[in-house]
């Protein structure tokens, strides 16, 4: 009688390419279960600048961080609240910005919002990054993945993870230009950092301190406003100049080459205060306060529904905005992002230590993105189509994707989507 060998764990890492959210939040789950990975970020060094303007909510998948990151780590997340003083599980309103009423709101659920580059600076402890490594290909022999870096330089793994965002590298390697081309959709948008003292920031607060979103009735222009930081996390507490630091979109629906998004940061500013001419005197107050000088950031809004790829036998895989790239009107992409690294990391901690040779890597990552596309298709199709319908405040409804969370995809939307990935192939 043949006794069963125990199947060795792989001894080589997995590769992690891109040292954002979600390829951090992942690495901290590996590093947490021992398992060894290896990240890689195209960016020249850890930049202090980047997100700074910018926060993130966590909410439905703040379970799922939690698995992931070391308890130390997930302890600190409520001090790096864009502001910890106030009550993580306010309303959400969706106001007219003619007359910052609120048309909508949306009941309080469990949430932080949290500054995004003090959020980076809390996933990024005691990983070890290599910068400036871009991805060239990669070539699968076997149960090895040879990695290989546009510098000329090589690593191997077990299994790639491409987590570098919704322009992934890996997925137009795994899909090519065609099927892994994102989708540009018909709305031009445009965002900027706004820094207010205490007295600028008082009106802001009535209408909502943390966050908030809205449409003019009558221009159709759509504005997003969040507080990113204040003073008790800026480091301006205490002083003569104390400040709030708050993030500031305007979008509009495209509708000829008079409504695109100009060159230059000045004439993007104009646009921004031109379209806050009929805004609510709170609101309008705030965006003509914006300086001369700021910079003002053209946001290409698109989306990619998640389809089946070639994972080379379990060895090359996607996760994060480049697995399902989404807009920011349901507040949905980083929360689906931190459920992919959980759902991945869970499968890949199981195969690594499992003595059951069915439990295999490959099981893990076909496991994984059977589960990340049932999740996150019709995710990625609802903010696509809150996007569209956030430009008409008359049409909202109390189902609209952007003001309800139980809202359903259109027929419209799935049959237009079918249809195109059906010409993909002809």
């Amino acid at each position: 009688m043949h006794q069963k060998m125990a199947r060795t764990p792989p001894t080589l890492p997995i590769i992690i390419m891109g040292a954002g959210m979600v390829g951090l939040t992942l690495a901290q789950a590996l590093k947490k279960a021992g398992i060894p990975y290896e990240i890689y970020e195209r960016d020249t060094s850890y930049d202090t600048e980047k997100g700074r303007g910018w926060a993130l909510t966590v909410h439905w998948a703040l379970g799922a961080l939690e698995e992931c990151l070391p308890a130390e780590l997930f302890s600190r997340l409520e001090s790096i609240q864009v502001d910890p003083t106030l009550d993580d599980s306010r309303r959400f309103c969706f106001i007219d910005l003619a007359t910052g009423n609120p048309k909508y709101v949306i009941p309080p659920t469990k949430r932080h919002r949290v500054n995004r580059r003090l959020l980076g600076n809390l996933l990024g402890e005691g990983i070890d990054i290599s910068y400036n490594k871009s991805l060239s290909g990669f070539d699968v022999k076997g149960d090895v993945v040879e990695v290989s870096f546009t510098d000329g330089t090589s690593t191997k793994g077990c299994l790639l993870v491409g987590t570098e965002g919704r322009n992934s590298r890996t997925r137009r390697l795994l899909l090519g230009d065609r099927l892994g081309g994102l989708n540009p959709l018909p709305v031009c948008s445009i965002g900027t950092t706004i820094t207010m003292t205490p007295e600028q920031f008082a009106p802001i607060r009535t209408i909502d301190p943390l966050l908030f979103q809205g449409t003019h009735s009558e221009t159709g222009v759509y504005m997003w406003f969040s507080l990113v930081s204040s003073p008790t996390i800026n480091g301006s507490l205490g002083t003569q100049n104390p400040y709030y630091e708050g993030q500031l979109i305007q979008s509009w629906l495209y509708k000829s080459e008079a409504d695109k998004v100009p060159e230059t940061d000045a004439e993007r500013l104009g646009i921004f205060k031109r379209n806050a001419q009929c805004f609510d005197p709170r609101l309008r107050a705030a965006v003509l306060s914006l300086p001369e000088d700021s910079k003002v950031l053209h946001i290409k809004l698109v989306d990619w529904v998640p389809m089946p790829w070639d994972n080379h036998n379990g060895h090359v895989t996607v996760a994060g905005d480049g697995a399902h790239a989404m807009t920011s009107y349901r507040g949905e992409a980083f929360n689906h992002g931190v459920a992919d690294a959980a759902v991945l990391s869970r499968n890949l901690i199981s195969a690594w230590h499992s003595a059951d040779s069915g439990n295999t890597m490959q099981s893990a990552v076909d496991a994984y993105e059977e589960e990340m596309r049932a999740r996150t298709s019709d995710a990625v199709l609802l903010s696509t189509q809150a996007c569209l319908e956030a430009h008409d405040l008359h049409a909202l409804q109390p189902d609209s994707p952007c003001v309800s969370k139980r809202a359903q995809v259109a027929k419209e939307a799935r049959e237009a989507r079918a249809q195109a990935r059906l010409e993909m192939f002809v």
